[in-house]
């Protein structure tokens, strides 16, 4: 009877979706029911079941969000890939900018992936100042590439003719 009860309780429409994912935990952890027998006995498919299960994962925030409605399951099934702090101020931004599921999918994925920022090339110090005193020299702008084995490729800007007919008279 009591199963029976909780079924129809989570059967009503009014539930958002935190207080339907406890009510099928609850069920679940009291009846020993497995998703499969769960989702038969509230009219759900197994799937849906184990996503709503998932969100009782999110961070409390999150969850209070969702509760609240300022997150719909989609935004909140998206966001359960981040953790702790990263997942809360993702759901902040989502809340905020208003960003649709896929929108909020597509940010989960900028998040997670990690930053592939190239090292700025380190310098040698006596190569940047032979590529200043060749511009010096020339009067147009001097680029020298020195890899590590010491090969290299020297590149010298002009904007005309006349500038490089001027660059080819300073080298003679």
């Amino acid at each position: 009877a009591m199963a029976m009860g909780l079924i129809e309780n989570i059967q009503r429409e009014e539930l958002n979706p935190i207080e339907e994912a406890a009510a099928l935990h609850r069920l679940i952890e009291e009846f020993g029911l497995t998703h499969q027998e769960t989702a038969e006995a509230v009219g759900r498919s197994r799937a849906a079941v184990s996503n709503l299960l998932r969100l009782l994962t999110l961070e409390p925030k999150v969850k209070q969000m969702l509760e609240e409605g300022q997150l719909e399951m989609g935004h909140a099934r998206a966001l359960l890939s981040l953790d702790g702090a990263a997942q809360i101020r993702a759901a902040e931004e989502v809340a905020k900018r208003g960003l649709s599921v896929r929108e909020t999918e597509q940010l989960v994925r900028k998040l997670l992936k990690p930053a592939e920022k190239k090292p700025a090339p380190k310098v040698d110090p006596d190569i940047q100042r032979f590529a200043e005193e060749l511009s010096e020299k020339l009067g147009a702008r001097v680029q020298i590439q020195h890899s590590p084995k010491g090969k290299g490729k020297l590149v010298i800007q002009y904007n005309s003719l006349d500038e490089l007919d001027g660059i080819i008279d300073h080298i003679k």
